[in-house]
């Protein structure tokens, strides 16, 4: 079983097409969102609308929560409150119904689904070996998989040493191919729709059950187009800006 791994669309209708045509073509047979379908990006319902369609589960994010009105935006910086409140005024009800519906975090065929960490869904950014090392003390499932940080990457920890103190990982690029079949494992596919691992390319993840591997994908798409729809919304010009460069 091949499937397909999306995290923090960001309303980015172009980057999320572009994903999902990709992942057809690589022959994905299930698809999962593990959350953040909205903010940053202008077109909120065009997106929850193909992950509805699309997708057999997705998580909710903090972005999510927040146009929601679920979630304290204080903390937010100012490009992420005024993209939440635009959010909150513009999004269909059909798209806040949907959201409303749906969990930070799952247990899913075997795979633990997290839109954070597997001990703060909404919050924490595993960046770090000690950030990892807690996530993997805190997950259930043998495998578990992330997103928010916006960075594509992987931690594991041997099955022989299951402790702190043991876990490696490191950003992965176009293509990186992990072997999956042992060990404790976090991996993060990387952004949709707003990237910041310093590739302006949407990214994704293909996981295969059958083969026990995990592989990251780029797929580029019209950045442009993305940007103009932000502009055209009368978000910030900053939100664009980024898109060019992946940060």
């Amino acid at each position: 079983m091949r499937l397909a791994l999306f995290a923090d669309i960001h309303a980015n209708r172009q980057a999320f097409a572009a994903c999902l045509e990709a992942a057809r073509a690589r022959g994905a047979e299930r698809l999962i969102c593990l959350g953040d379908i909205v903010g940053y990006g202008a077109d909120p319902d065009a997106c929850t609308a193909l992950v509805r369609e699309r997708c057999e589960v997705c998580l909710v994010g903090n972005h999510d929560l927040a146009a929601l009105g679920e979630l304290d935006i204080a903390a937010f910086s100012e490009t992420a409150k005024v993209t939440a409140e635009w959010t909150r005024e513009r999004a269909s009800e059909e798209t806040m119904e949907f959201m409303r519906g749906l969990s930070p975090a799952l247990s899913h065929d075997g795979f633990g689904l997290f839109h954070a960490s597997p001990r703060d869904p909404i919050w924490e950014y595993v960046l770090s070996v000690e950030q990892a090392e807690a996530g993997l003390d805190a997950q259930e499932e043998r495998i578990g998989l992330i997103g928010h940080s916006h960075v594509a990457l992987f931690f594991t920890r041997p099955d022989s040493t299951p402790r702190r103190g043991y876990a490696h990982g490191a950003q992965a690029g176009d293509g990186a191919l992990l072997d999956v079949e042992e060990g404790a494992w976090l991996i993060n596919p990387g952004s949709v729709g707003q990237p910041r691992d310093g590739d302006p390319r949407a990214a994704w993840l293909e996981l295969d059950t059958d083969e026990s591997t995990a592989r990251f994908h780029r797929t580029p798409y019209d950045i442009e187009a993305a940007g103009a729809a932000i502009l055209a919304a009368g978000l910030p010009d900053s939100l664009a800006e980024r898109l060019l460069v992946g940060r």
